[in-house]
């Protein structure tokens, strides 16, 4: 067959026929051939879990089918995505790679590299179209013409792909076919195996039912149930799998919404929901954007003045506390245990988790962020690492914050259910004392059978620790040399877009602060 010249559609992080650009354009060229290659390396990386290959599973038999009805295989390659290369290109002669582009982490960033040599040396075309509003190549966020939300804009409002309806498979493509999509769950790849029992599917058609319940019905109360974990888990999109793994694309949810919004716009609930929402999508792009600029987010402080601050300890008991849901801080035990069993959490508690880390305990923000990215079934890299950061106090620019779990349970936990779901030790305690049962007095401690430090570990002085490095960061942060390295950074990663002006003596220095350096979040909700 070394006349046919072959169109191989790379699926990576954008399982889904719909809007894919990549099939469509190769479609429209010839013969078509798409893969998923299986790489070791990337199920093997400190950050990789069973709950992500769970998701992806899902997704690439939901894909496997939508591409039958197009009349095309899904080749599922078990190794190397050069070796396939290498043999397609002895088989077929003549090969066009097209693609997604992709911001992951580093082991992608390597491969992607190496996929890139290898191209050039066989004189390979290799084609990659933007999934997200992230620019490659970019530089600097300053200056008008490298406005970055104009790219963003120019994206979404751009005519989505169909899937394609007059493709022309390859033939011979089974010689390269190594695992039945029907065993796909059933593979043994060396990842983290947590299990996850409440984990969410994945599959286009899950994530279409879940955008559908959100804009018919659970959307409404998206923005008044945002921080609060119980609520958060109904009301939330729960979208982020899928856009981590492309079941949707980015484009496809934001046109949506935006008739969405047009639709509700005399309901004064849904469109402060759907407004804040749309501000989320944004987010995301902005997020990924910082780790396509400075890769080195994913396994180095980015402030240059704070990289000495902690020695990264995998052994340390306060780490192995945290991560076990066993501080002794219902808040953080509660949402630590919930992560665990389903592999979500809303972003305050996600912030809350990295706060109490870090600040609280006084870890290093390396090993919290990787046990995290192991536990998120919405794992996406570009919004994990910059805003683990963010929230640890690396990057040099923000204001620090530092997240309180007692008023955090107090704001978005009022009725003690969620610590009581998640720390059953402490259901018999009265709400009062739910949130911080080390200071329940002796004379209740026989009422209610309840010893602390027996019953529930007691906690580390997590004020004190707090404080003690919010000093420390601070002073760091004032010398001369370290606020000219928070300028650079404010130049290469911060958004041009400016938050409007609030007044007060607080909202004023804040103001001065480049809060919007990283926003609110990504898309985690």
């Amino acid at each position: 067959m070394a006349n046919t010249h072959l169109h191989v559609v790379w699926f990576k992080r954008d399982l889904r026929v719909h809007d894919h650009e990549p099939l469509a354009n190769a479609a429209a060229a010839g013969p078509v051939l798409p893969v998923f290659a299986i790489e070791p390396g990337q199920w093997q990386a400190p950050d990789s879990a069973l709950r992500h290959w769970q998701f992806a599973a899902d997704s690439l038999v939901d894909l496997a089918h939508a591409l039958e009805t197009l009349g095309l295989p899904l080749c599922l390659w078990q190794g190397n995505m050069v070796d396939l290369l290498d043999a397609l290109k002895a088989h077929y002669g003549h090969i066009t790679l097209h693609s997604h582009q992709e911001t992951g982490n580093a082991w992608s960033f390597a491969r992607d590299k190496e996929v890139h040599h290898w191209c050039r040396q066989h004189n390979v075309t290799w084609q990659e179209a933007r999934q997200h509003g992230v620019v490659r190549g970019l530089t600097s966020r300053t200056g008008h013409q490298t406005r970055w939300e104009t790219h963003w804009e120019a994206l979404m409002t751009a005519p989505t792909f169909p899937a394609p309806q007059n493709a022309q498979a390859a033939p011979g493509w089974q010689a390269f076919h190594h695992i039945d999509v029907r065993q796909l769950h059933g593979l043994t790849l060396g990842f983290d195996t947590t299990p996850c029992p409440e984990c969410q599917p994945g599959g286009r058609r899950e994530g279409r039912a879940l955008w559908c319940s959100f804009v018919s019905q659970r959307g409404r109360r998206y923005r008044s149930s945002l921080s609060k974990p119980l609520l958060a888990w109904e009301f939330g999109s729960r979208l982020s799998p899928h856009l981590a793994w492309g079941t949707l694309s980015m484009r496809e949810v934001v046109q949506s919404l935006r008739r969405q919004r047009a639709k509700h716009a005399e309901d004064s609930q849904w469109s402060r929901s759907l407004r804040a929402f749309t501000s989320r999508l944004y987010w995301h792009c902005h997020f990924i954007q910082k780790l396509e600029s400075e890769p080195s987010i994913e396994y180095q402080t980015l402030h240059p003045a704070l990289r000495d601050l902690r020695e990264r300890d995998p052994d340390h008991p306060n780490l192995i506390a945290w991560k076990r849901g066993q501080t002794g801080v219902p808040l953080v035990d509660a949402c630590m245990r919930s992560l665990i069993a389903t592999g979500w959490i809303n972003f305050r508690m996600r912030a809350m988790l990295i706060s109490h880390a870090t600040f609280g305990l006084g870890l290093h923000w390396y090993e919290p962020a990787l046990h995290l990215a192991r536990l998120f079934t919405d794992f996406e890299p570009g919004i994990h690492y910059p805003q683990v950061q963010m929230q640890a106090g690396a990057t040099g620019t923000n204001a620090l914050r530092v997240y309180n779990p007692i008023k955090q349970a107090e704001d978005n936990d009022p009725s003690g259910e969620f610590i009581a779901r998640w720390v059953p030790e402490l259901t018999a305690l009265p709400l009062e004392w739910r949130a911080k049962p080390w200071a329940l007095p002796e004379s209740l401690q026989k009422h209610f059978g309840f010893q602390p430090g027996e019953h529930y570990p007691l906690p580390h002085d997590f004020e004190q620790e707090a404080r003690h490095w919010k000093k420390m960061l601070y002073e760091l942060r004032r010398t001369p040399k370290a606020r000219d390295a928070s300028q650079a950074i404010v130049d290469k990663l911060a958004s041009q877009r400016r938050p409007p002006p609030r007044r007060g003596k607080k909202a004023k220095a804040e103001n001065r602060q480049q809060l919007s350096l990283f926003g609110d979040g990504g898309l985690d909700d």
